[in-house]
């Protein structure tokens, strides 16, 4: 089992339901074929910083798994298919890396150019 972050960004005007749904419809795909599911860090709503399929704002949720690399294909192709998913990201966490992470949305912080 290899350890790995999916970042799902849905459609902002879904109900809490909808969301949710998409969630155990991940974590039972993963139970199924051996995986587990860690954390699940909602985000919340965000604004985007351009138009994304005729919306501004999204909801963030961020998924912990830890699942083969079948398992993970077929996440993709579910999420890649589902109509209240705009935009999605599969990442592999590095073995050693995969416990260290904060959780958290991130800060937002503009980074500081050099001025040499």
């Amino acid at each position: 089992m290899r350890p790995y972050e999916i970042v799902i960004i849905f459609d902002a005007s879904l109900e809490e339901d909808a969301i949710r749904a998409v969630i155990d419809r991940i974590s039972e795909v993963t139970r199924s074929r051996g995986g587990s599911t860690g954390k699940v860090d909602r985000w919340g709503r965000r604004r985007f910083a351009y138009e994304l399929a005729h919306r501004w704002e999204g909801y963030y949720v961020l998924l912990e798994v830890s699942a083969d690399v079948e398992c993970v294909a077929e996440i993709n192709r579910m999420l890649f298919l589902a109509d209240e998913v705009l935009r999605h990201k599969v990442i592999r966490l590095p073995e050693h890396a995969a416990g260290l992470r904060r959780p958290g949305p991130p800060t937002g912080r503009p980074m500081m150019a050099r001025t040499d």
